[in-house]
């Protein structure tokens, strides 16, 4: 796969294109996927599933939705995931509902959220008559409008949780409305885990944080709240730490918290992978020529003379101060707002300290009596 790292007039970096990165992954299912793709690319992934997918065998919820679903034999089934509706498929035969899931499915009027659904639908042998522009439940369910719902009967499979809003839509409309859950959202089962996650994301000790559903979000939110550090967690995620959804269903409750988030313009697993490497090795490789050589900052590896190094976030949010501005002296007060951790002059100092200390030349880092620190070009 071509990064962005060899497009003309970018660095090209001579390890892994990831290294000196780190990486966090809240999602539960597939998650390998994620591990295995940034790791083989270089970067650290630390990894806690924020919310996890509740086991369907044995789902007595999800059978007695399912017989209700074919007993009231509906005009509309919304078909949200395809891997929610195959499980729902797997399930229903499991339990010998199979047949007559499959005669309820062909009567009706199948509307589907995006491609991947639409998929699993025909895989299954049934046809869909619609599907959503944009992939969002929002439009699935303005599909559904559009024809006319009052005094019909609409089974909507749902994603995970109730899209309470969608429904309400539906029901005002005059439509009877049935719901289906082939999976469920519930706690994860390693709390411990997740709790060093948000420590790490709130301490801005990793560069990108990717999210693969809705409830992740929701679920890593509250872990913080439950450390009391759901206000620094959401400092971070707007500043210092980048937010990556894989579509804006996820992508919205982080809009509702003021945080921003990368996004792919497909809603795939693979081009979410692609969005994290280009914003990394666009925003996280920087080389400048100093007066004693050239300075190539990769995520936290350092590399001048012959000599690579990794700085720890300290240091590395340091050099970045110094690096934006080239030459030039940036004051004591200036620095002590671009390092929260610096909270007075002496802290400072030891931060310079230590940052002289980890790079391979000392000298790299001048201070101007009086006035500051620049760095050496």
């Amino acid at each position: 796969m071509n990064g962005p790292d060899t497009d003309s007039g970018r660095l090209e970096p001579s390890g892994p294109v990831l290294s000196g990165f780190r990486i966090a992954v809240t999602s539960d299912r597939r998650s390998a996927d994620l591990i295995d793709a940034f790791v083989r690319r270089g970067a650290e992934v630390l990894h806690a599933p924020a919310v996890r997918i509740a086991p369907v065998e044995q789902d007595e919820i999800l059978i007695g939705d399912t017989r209700a679903v074919i007993a009231c034999r509906p005009d509309v089934v919304v078909v949200t995931t395809a891997y929610g509706f195959r499980r729902w498929i797997e399930a229903a035969d499991a339990a010998g509902l199979g047949d007559a899931l499959a005669r309820t499915l062909d009567e009706a009027r199948i509307i589907v959220r995006g491609p991947k659904a639409r998929g699993a639908v025909r895989a299954a042998g049934h046809d869909d008559d619609g599907i959503a522009h944009d992939e969002r439940t929002a439009s699935t369910i303005g599909l559904v409008l559009d024809a006319g719902v009052r005094g019909k009967r609409v089974a909507v499979q749902l994603h995970g949780h109730e899209d309470v809003e969608q429904l309400e839509r539906l029901r005002a409309a005059g439509a009877s409305v049935l719901t289906v859950a082939p999976y469920r959202w519930v706690r994860p089962t390693d709390e411990s885990r997740l709790g060093r996650l948000v420590a790490a994301v709130a301490a801005r000790e990793v560069d990108v944080v990717t999210f693969t559903s809705a409830p992740a979000v929701d679920g890593l939110v509250s872990a913080a709240a439950q450390l009391g550090m759901d206000g620094v967690l959401v400092d971070a995620l707007r500043c210092g730490v980048t937010a990556a959804a894989v579509g804006p269903v996820t992508a919205e409750p982080l809009l509702d918290l003021g945080v921003t988030p990368i996004m792919p313009e497909r809603f795939r697993m693979g081009a979410l992978i692609r969005t994290v490497i280009e914003h990394l090795t666009v925003n996280g490789v920087e080389q400048v020529q100093t007066a004693l050589g050239p300075l190539v900052v990769h995520g936290r590896v350092v590399t001048f003379g012959g000599q690579t190094v990794t700085l720890a976030r300290g240091p590395r949010a340091m050099l970045a101060a110094l690096m934006s501005e080239p030459g030039a002296v940036l004051s004591r007060e200036r620095l002590l707002d671009e390092l929260p951790d610096a909270e007075n002059e002496h802290a400072l100092d030891m931060a310079v300290s230590r940052l002289r200390s980890a790079l391979p030349d000392r000298h790299l880092v001048q201070t101007v009596v009086r006035r500051g620190y620049r760095l050496n070009v």
